[in-house]
């Protein structure tokens, strides 16, 4: 449940939108990256979002059905455009994002009235993410769709912040501590799990998120690999090493991956290894949707990576 929108990435690495003269186009958004990386997976997957009654809103919805994902809850959204984004690509890391929203975005719009709430209860993991909050009616949209799905297992937020999309920190962190309670897996990398918790510490912020409820929370650290906690179970796992082109949805594959692992009973440890692994995969291309790896893909990453090797380290970009 969450973001959707269309990609704009240059065909030229390492030039600025100024000096660019082709581009490629591809379905973005968080929550349709992460949902595209489930289904590359082998599972069955719906997003629930918003898109404009307009040719990128139709692109959306035939990009989610090309690629795997049921997109019969897509709310058609005559009144907005969908995001679209813009990006730079300086690898390793200096990837600058610029979204254009006039002035909100479909996906904001989802009302409660809008969700099949018996299929809320039914999914067997509902993933949604903080941006989902930062603006009504879709902020109460997530609460409803918590209400009714009443803590079940694998309920997951993804604690995905972005600045641009909240009026401060502050009114952020407030919103993440309303939506805890009813959450069972909380995601983030270090930032966000600050925002969420005010811990700078991962084993404090891991610690604050467990006290909230969360039954499962799992910090990623960059070049510290990443952090798994439950309330009798602590993991680190290292990162994986790649040669990065594009950072932009290595979170996305993360999340896809992660979901795979709680679906499929695989241990914490080996759930977080194939989900570094999974990012790191979708780290070495250029595109995001269109470059989420399968289960043979990850399993051959997660081998090469037991060797150790040269190589920078993926530290998570957004997309």
């Amino acid at each position: 449940m969450g973001r959707s929108g269309v990609d704009v990435y240059p065909l030229q690495i390492g030039v600025g939108l100024e000096d660019v003269e082709t581009f490629g186009k591809y379905l973005g958004g968080s929550a349709a990256n992460v949902s595209v990386a489930a289904a590359r997976l082998g599972h069955a997957v719906a997003l629930i979002t918003g898109v404009g009654d307009d040719p990128f809103g139709r692109f959306v919805r035939r990009a989610l059905r090309d690629l795997g994902v049921d997109d019969r809850f897509v709310v058609v959204d005559p009144s907005h455009a969908p995001t679209i984004v813009f990006c730079e690509i300086f690898p390793p890391d200096g990837l600058p994002l610029y979204f254009y929203r006039r002035p909100t975005a479909p996906d904001l719009q989802i009302r409660p009235q809008d969700l099949d709430l018996d299929a809320v209860r039914a999914a067997c993991v509902l993933w949604a993410t903080v941006t989902g909050l930062s603006e009504e009616p879709s902020r109460s949209a997530h609460f409803a769709a918590w209400e009714a799905r009443g803590r079940r297992r694998h309920t997951v937020l993804d604690l995905d912040y972005r600045p641009m999309f909240w009026a401060s920190r502050e009114e952020a962190t407030a919103q993440v501590q309303a939506a805890l309670p009813h959450v069972t897996v909380a995601v983030g990398n270090q930032e966000e799990c600050e925002v969420a918790t005010g811990e700078t510490d991962p084993e404090r912020a891991a610690d604050a998120l467990l006290a909230a409820g969360v039954q499962l929370a799992v910090v990623k650290q960059g070049p510290k690999g990443v952090l798994g906690r439950t309330a009798d179970e602590r993991v680190v796992v290292p990162p994986t090493a790649v040669d990065c082109v594009n950072g932009l949805g290595a979170g996305d594959a993360f999340g896809g991956s992660l979901c795979h692992g709680l679906l499929t009973g695989l241990s914490l440890e080996q759930t977080l290894r194939n989900a570094n692994a999974a990012g790191a995969i979708v780290a070495s291309r250029l595109e995001c949707s269109t470059a989420m790896p399968t289960a043979a893909e990850v399993a051959a990453v997660v081998a090469r990576a037991a060797v150790p090797g040269p190589g920078p380290i993926l530290e998570e970009t957004r997309a």
